[in-house]
């Protein structure tokens, strides 16, 4: 969540929401100050079409998703990991499957510096959010389906949390099919 993991996400965004669904895995997400940007991106709707002579439609507004969105959290989801996870909660952006996010929220200030070098950081940033006021601080974000990640199954190379998180988005999608372009009229 910070400024590479944006641009990244920026590049990448454009060619999944070509995608019918669309899982977001915001797993070990540590945090940075995107979030607004990220859940911006998610939580469009798309409310027409562009189709230019000869090329592919794309939605308006460019970069929506097209059908349901799933987000993905576990313990070490935190600071913008948590905030992002409970801003798709509370928008009613999608699910969020996995684990309950790591809980810290308050931002730090890291702007003093030591005369060895060395930086002080301190809690500044208190956050709150709808649905949850001050209490994603200490706590975390519930996820709507909880699945834990068990020893077993990292050691098996199973990703439960992932499988049940594509799980819902295709039963999302038998449910209300992604938006398709209108065709022209003759």
């Amino acid at each position: 969540m910070q400024a590479p993991g944006w641009a990244q996400i920026h590049r990448d965004l454009r060619v999944e929401v070509a995608r019918e669904g669309l899982v977001v895995d915001v797993r070990e997400n540590r945090g940075g100050h995107t979030s607004q940007l990220v859940v911006e991106k998610l939580a469009r709707k798309i409310v027409g079409w562009a189709l230019p002579r000869g090329m592919r439609a794309s939605s308006y507004p460019r970069d929506a998703p097209r059908g349901p969105v799933v987000a993905v959290a576990n313990e070490f989801s935190g600071s913008d990991g948590d905030i992002v996870n409970a801003a798709i909660k509370a928008l009613g952006i999608g699910p969020v499957v996995g684990t309950r996010t790591w809980g810290g929220v308050i931002g730090i200030d890291s702007r003093y510096r030591l005369v060895d070098g060395t930086l002080i950081t301190q809690p500044k940033y208190a956050f709150w959010l709808e649905g949850y006021e001050w209490g994603v601080e200490n706590h975390g974000v519930d996820p709507d389906v909880e699945v834990p990640q068990r020893p077993q199954d990292y050691a098996a190379g199973r990703d439960a949390q992932l499988d049940e998180a594509v799980r819902i988005a295709l039963e999302a999608l038998e449910a209300t099919p992604a938006k398709i372009p209108p065709t022209l009229p003759r």
